[in-house]
């Protein structure tokens, strides 16, 4: 896998910068051992393919130092930290090993001294403002050391000879300068725009979880609130029920009394379980338990029609979720209701359960009237719902996705007008609570 280049920025952990100095590391090593597969075929090239005398000795040990500089950090132990140093060390240690390389070969009138200019670049986006200038006075240090001492270069017998063969050698040293430093720093700008990314994901992840605990403060307070004019409600319509049955009134009457106070009883119940539940969902423990059981559990409940056609793959059958159980359920029954809420009461919905690698995927497939890109982009959003007026609050698919997220899965929308709306909800096998 490809090693990203990464920025350190101000909101990051001790835990994260160490992780991202492993990183930078271990990608600067992998830069190093391009340089050395570079300068030993630009060396032998010279000598052999140009014929041009070079001090072959001391510019190999040169590279070996290099390699045996970047082979040492292979030996250290699984984890070790990286010191703080490290990097700015080691490139530190390629300015003085591209200086003597130099001095061997011209000093400043090798045309690969535009090198001088590649670690400068790398420091200016990956390293402290003190090692970035350290290694700027360092770089003009050495470009002076070898402005008095260096060992010459022959090109060629004749000054014109020299000067055209040092011409071409500029141009293929600002081509190498020039492909090593767009290349990397493209390589860093896709490092950047990933870490805004990961980032933003971040702050909607936390923005969701906020405005779920402020839902569980809400719905703990309206139980509590409920709970008193529900009582009165449900011991007036006892009462009423008393008099009715004892009173000469039309029985549809009598049957519209106990219908109410069955449906107090009922909303009751709703508020004693949103009081008890408010707080236990977040906080519930991780259980295994097995698809089918999950399954089972999500359709409890749900209206006769328009009937769900639950489809296990033999793939997941007797395979077993690491999950808050209760949040998972209410979230897969969430989604269900709303698809049959949406479908024409002929039309079953299907609700297909898959393992896809190390996940389980369930889908469900409505068929209602679907949805255009404008409203299925802020579907999930709380409180916004396409349903009319006192069928559903907006909450279903947003509390769906603040459960599933939280395990470190995905709940994703596919929608076609007048086709009918798919949702993926993808739950990992081995799901852990999230930090």
């Amino acid at each position: 896998m490809a090693v990203e280049p990464r920025v350190a920025d101000a909101s990051m952990t001790d835990e994260g910068r160490a992780a991202l100095a492993r990183t930078n590391l271990s990608w600067l090593l992998r830069l190093r051992w391009g340089a050395v597969f570079g300068q030993l075929v630009t060396i032998l090239a010279v000598r052999y393919a140009m014929d041009v005398a070079l001090p072959l000795g001391p510019l190999l040990a040169l590279v070996a130092a290099e390699a045996l500089s970047n082979a040492v950090w292979y030996l250290r132990p699984a984890g070790w930290p990286v010191p703080p140093f490290a990097l700015g060390a080691l490139m530190a240690l390629d300015v003085v090993l591209l200086s003597g390389l130099l001095y061997f070969t011209g000093g400043p009138h090798n045309p690969f001294s535009f090198l001088f200019l590649v670690p400068i670049s790398l420091a200016t986006l990956i390293l402290t403002a003190a090692w970035t200038w350290a290694l700027v006075l360092l770089s003009l240090a050495c470009s002076a050391v070898l402005f008095a001492w260096n060992v010459p270069l022959e090109l060629g017998p004749t000054h014109a000879e020299h000067m055209a063969m040092h011409l071409r050698g500029m141009w293929v040293a600002f081509g190498v300068s020039s492909a090593f430093i767009v290349y990397f720093l493209r390589r860093i700008r896709r490092a950047l725009a990933r870490r805004e990314a990961e980032l933003t994901a971040s702050r909607s992840l936390a923005a969701r979880r906020e405005r779920l605990a402020s839902l569980a403060t809400l719905a703990a307070g309206a139980a509590h609130e409920l709970s008193t004019p529900l009582s009165t409600i449900a011991v007036v319509a006892k009462e009423l029920e008393r008099a009715a049955s004892a009173a000469t009134i039309p029985p549809a009457i009598a049957d519209d009394v106990r219908l109410v106070r069955a449906e107090v009883e009922r909303c009751r119940a709703i508020l004693a379980r949103l009081s008890t539940d408010a707080g236990e969902v977040m906080g519930e423990a991780f259980v295994s338990v097995p698809v089918d059981d999950l399954v089972r559990r999500a359709l409890a409940g749900l209206e006769p029609r328009p009937e769900v056609r639950a489809d296990v793959d033999p793939a997941a059958r007797g395979l077993a979720l690491r999950i808050p159980p209760r949040a998972v359920q209410q979230a897969l029954h969430g989604v269900l209701k709303n698809a049959q809420d949406a479908s024409p009461a002929d039309a079953p919905v299907t609700f297909g359960v898959a393992r896809v690698g190390d996940l389980i995927e369930f889908t469900v497939r409505d068929r209602g009237a679907g949805m255009p890109p404008d409203v299925l982009a802020r579907v999930g959003e709380p409180f916004f719902t396409t349903k009319p007026a006192g069928r559903g609050m907006g909450l279903g698919v947003f509390l769906a996705r603040a459960v599933v997220e939280r395990l470190g899965g995905a709940v994703t929308l596919d929608s076609v007008p007048r086709e009918g709306t798919t949702a993926r909800i993808a739950v990992p096998l081995g799901a852990r609570p999230a930090a």
